[in-house]
């Protein structure tokens, strides 16, 4: 019997499990991937939303200024990367100026500092490789970048180190109510809890109807993205948007934390939630409305595409909320844009409630902070004698591409929820995320995984089982 079960490792799941762990509660995470921030959390824009797009008094507004307000200081404690680039809103037509000026004032409504229109001139100043068609922008200087995976994973080891349990690849099959308390069937195994927290994602209808009457439906909305080298990272300093329309914010144009050029996404509603594919029509379709933005955009710099899906309801506000007829469960649904944004603050408001539902004492020995991987690729040159003279592998460069070594690979493996995976490791340290797409290191990561683990070559997988690279052995003894 757990005092609460979190289903779903994404980003408000683990922001949510972070919250409670602050306080004297056992709790569980259940996951059905091989690893936290698999789903949505890890393939979207990265983008901190400065606030001003969404309607003032929704739930969305409240989180994404409240969540974009809590990310710096965040930051800081659990030592994940952010960056406050500020973002623009750009306007191609001078009759449609005034769509600037409404979005200044739903912003102004939501408690978004320092709005600011600019003109065409003063944004190609700014940004030179913006349209000359651009006529005037909307800039919100708080808005930011973050690496989503590394701000899930930090918060899902910070969150483990004061005693939350994960337990990965055990997939929610069945939840049932008992009286005052909720039976939770995953991986095979039953579990118990008095309290239920649905963070799943595209999932969350699935087992929000399992206990409501009141149905709910998530529509998965996939949007594709192409991935520049970090050769054009700064192409543009800001994140560039366009004048939103019914399907979102349109397709964007931002740097990365890491470096890299990034645009998309498109916006595609589909039956399919686990149908992450890429398609030559989105990406056609996503590098045309982005060079709208940037007419010079580099497109023989892309180095990778890929998609995720937003979970969308349409009446688009996020859901969270003890669920009426079912005490003790708690939705954190509709999770789309701006749900990473909104992650902190999503995470506070579930333990709020949490406490309404089941008060406990707040823990005197909680930790607030966490240490990430030290990265050679940032390090400077007294750092990296440093870490190397205390620990030799941090100076075996695995990772061409992105200076990753062989000890924050190894780091990367035996710390608070260490990876097991081949794609664990990229995401924890950024091996194989390069422009040769791990092409080079991707044999010697596998390599160090088992000799870590202590398992076969054969055992390790990129994402979880089925995803093998080796299958055994060829006649001559090689593996194949």
């Amino acid at each position: 019997m757990y005092d609460v079960i979190i289903i779903g490792a994404g980003v408000s799941g683990c922001a949510a499990a972070r919250e409670l762990s602050r306080y004297q509660y056992s709790t569980l995470v259940l996951e059905k991937c091989s690893d936290v921030a698999e789903g949505t959390s890890k393939a979207n824009s990265g983008i901190v939303h400065a606030g001003f797009d969404n309607e003032p008094g929704s739930l969305m507004a409240k989180m994404n200024v409240r969540g974009n307000a809590m990310m710096e200081q965040l930051s800081k404690e659990l030592d994940f990367p952010f960056i406050r680039n500020g973002s623009l809103v750009l306007c191609f037509d001078a009759d449609d100026e005034y769509k600037l000026e409404d979005l200044k004032k739903r912003g102004e409504a939501n408690g978004v500092p320092v709005l600011r229109i600019l003109s065409g001139d003063q944004v190609r100043e700014m940004e030179p490789n913006i349209s000359d068609k651009v006529t005037a922008a909307l800039y919100a200087p708080t808005g930011g970048i973050v690496c989503p995976f590394n701000l899930t994973i930090a918060l899902a080891e910070n969150a483990a180190d004061n005693g939350v349990e994960f337990r990965l690849g055990t997939e929610v099959t069945d939840i049932k109510k008992k009286d005052g308390f909720y039976q939770v069937v995953a991986g095979g195994e039953e579990y118990s809890a008095r309290v239920v927290i649905n963070a799943a994602g595209v999932y969350a209808d699935k087992f929000h109807n399992m206990v409501s009457e009141d149905k709910m439906t998530i529509i998965p909305r996939k949007g594709e993205y192409c991935l520049m080298d970090s050769t054009v990272g700064d192409f543009v300093h800001s994140t560039v948007f366009q004048l939103p329309t019914a399907y979102g914010k349109g397709v964007l144009v931002t740097p990365t934390v890491h470096g890299n050029l990034l645009t998309g996404p498109t916006a595609t509603d589909i039956d399919d939630k686990e149908g992450v594919n890429t398609t030559a029509e989105g990406m056609n379709e996503l590098l045309k409305k982005a060079e709208l933005s940037t007419p010079n955009l580099p497109r023989r710099e892309i180095i990778t595409s890929f998609s995720g899906l937003r979970a969308h309801r349409p009446e688009h506000d996020f859901v969270i909320e003890e669920v009426d007829g079912a005490p003790g469960f708690v939705d954190v649904a509709g999770m789309e844009s701006p749900g990473l944004s909104s992650a902190p603050a999503v995470g506070q408001y579930v333990a709020e409630i949490v406490q309404g539902i089941l008060p406990a004492e707040e823990k005197t020995d909680f930790i607030g902070t966490r240490k990430g991987i030290p990265q050679m690729r940032y390090a400077s040159f007294d750092e990296r004698k440093k870490q190397i003279e205390k620990d030799p592998a941090y100076g075996n460069v695995i990772c061409r591409c992105c200076t990753v070594t062989e000890g924050e690979i190894v780091n990367a493996i035996h710390r608070t929820l260490g990876a097991t995976t081949v794609d664990g490791i990229k995401r924890r340290t950024g091996a194989g995320m390069g422009r040769c797409q791990s092409g080079f290191c991707n044999p010697r990561v596998v390599e160090i995984l088992a000799r870590e683990l202590g398992v076969d070559e054969e055992q390790i997988t990129k994402k979880g089982p089925g995803s093998q690279f080796l299958e055994g052995y060829d006649k001559e003894g090689i593996r194949a």
